[in-house]
């Protein structure tokens, strides 16, 4: 159960870490409709910075009860998370080249799992 729940730690950080690509996306759209005026881009780049200083700090003690390569192997989660936030918020498509290369890395995440 334990070895469950510090899992399930992992993968909210590297949750929580996913949301800075949606901040990003977000400031840069806002950057293209309103220029450096629109006050909105400046909300999106202090949340994008405010989620960097947390999952800094939260990725720090989650990594404390992890060999570092099964950490950073999970990490590649993120790319995951990324494309799901592509399709369900910014209404991107995914290519069969994006779903070949999640596939990849969650097999990846799978073999470096299995020899922890």
């Amino acid at each position: 159960m334990e070895r469950i729940k510090k899992y399930i730690l992992l993968h909210l950080n590297i949750l929580l870490f996913s949301f800075t690509s949606i901040f990003s996306k977000l400031a840069s759209i806002e950057y293209n409709n309103n220029g450096i005026y629109g006050w909105k881009l400046y909300l999106f780049l202090f949340l994008m910075v405010l989620n960097c200083f947390i999952y800094a700090i939260a990725w720090q003690k989650v990594i404390k009860r992890f060999d570092l390569s099964t950490a950073y192997a999970n990490r590649s989660v993120y790319l995951i998370w990324s494309q799901l936030w592509a399709v369900f918020i910014f209404h991107e498509s995914l290519s069969v080249h994006n779903i070949v290369g999640i596939c990849v890395v969650f097999i990846g995440v799978l073999v470096v799992q299995r020899y922890e």
